[in-house]
């Protein structure tokens, strides 16, 4: 095979996360028997039917890739895969999503194929559509709206929060994309978190998430959630007040290094001018009504001595 050949599956390997297809083997001059060749020595990987790995080990994205070159021209990467490529759900970084399907959505009612996920939608329209690092994969708002259909309210207003947080959507984008899709079976869950009083929150324990629907329930102000100030992360702050609140998961055992620690940040930010509120899981779950009249009260004294 020519140089001019082998550059040119080198050069589509590397655009295509180390995937190439049948067509581009064959359009490099590679013919079928030269192919076979290559499989038996190792230098091609099957993936799919038509879709080869050329590099020696897969890499971070070929699989979503791989799942799209071996889909039809309009398939993009959705649902699940989707958000973790974009870093907004649990199939981000290494998690059990890395060996599950790689989920795609196609236009109207295609076959199926083995290792992938198929999503048949009447039309996906291009405003929903886009690419990412070379993969045609859903916008993140419409990864959010597919998200609602297939996850836990709480999955789904951490991954709200983070694409909001990364600049990935914001608000006037996704109420325009709730306008268009009335009628998407995630609609109605995406707008119930999206208009959150506050807004989505992003928690990262069960204890927070309860914490947060507490206050929401009491009707108190809005906080901002997992802050970083200074040298510390708060988990939630009303910075008008100068109140933080700092949860105690239900998991927590208190140790010497983590006792002292806490009055380390306890300390730095009372000196900072704001006063730390440490709540646990018992306060936060069988004293709900007694710590939300306790919050309720220290914002008000804040709201007062400031005024």
């Amino acid at each position: 095979m020519s140089r001019e050949g082998e550059d040119r599956i080198a050069a589509a390997a590397e655009r295509q996360h180390g995937v190439v297809t049948h067509r581009q083997l064959m359009e490099a001059g590679l013919s079928r028997s030269a192919m076979g060749r290559r499989l038996l020595s190792g230098r091609l990987r099957l993936l799919h039917r038509g879709v080869y790995l050329a590099v020696p080990f897969p890499l971070p994205h070929t699989r979503e890739m791989a799942a799209v070159l071996a889909s039809d021209p309009d398939a993009v990467v959705s649902h699940h895969s989707a958000a973790a490529l974009w870093g907004l759900g649990a199939g981000s970084g290494s998690s059990p999503r890395a060996t599950a399907p790689v989920e795609i959505t196609v236009e109207g009612n295609r076959g199926r194929r083995p290792g992938i996920r198929v999503h048949r939608v009447a039309r996906l329209g291009d405003e929903e559509r886009t690419v990412s690092q070379g993969i045609p994969i859903t916008t993140p708002g419409r990864t959010l709206l597919d998200l609602a259909t297939v996850t836990g309210a709480r999955e789904l207003e951490a991954a709200v929060a983070r694409a909001e947080r990364e600049g990935l959507v914001d608000p006037d984008a996704l109420a325009a994309l709730l306008a268009r899709q009335r009628g998407h079976a995630g609609t109605r869950v995406l707008k119930a978190v999206a208009e959150a009083p506050g807004g989505p929150a992003l928690t990262r324990s069960a204890a927070e998430a309860k914490f947060l629907a507490l206050i929401r329930e009491a009707g108190l102000p809005a906080p901002e959630c997992n802050v970083v100030l200074g040298p510390y992360e708060i988990d939630f702050l009303w910075r008008a007040a100068g109140i933080a609140a700092e949860v105690d998961g239900f998991r927590y055992h208190a140790s010497r290094p983590r006792f002292e620690g806490d009055r380390r940040k306890d300390a730095w930010l009372l000196a900072a001018g704001i006063t730390v509120v440490r709540l646990s899981w018992r306060q936060i779950t069988r004293e709900a009504m007694a710590t939300a009249v306790q919050l309720g009260q220290a914002l008000a004294r804040a709201g007062s001595n400031r005024s």
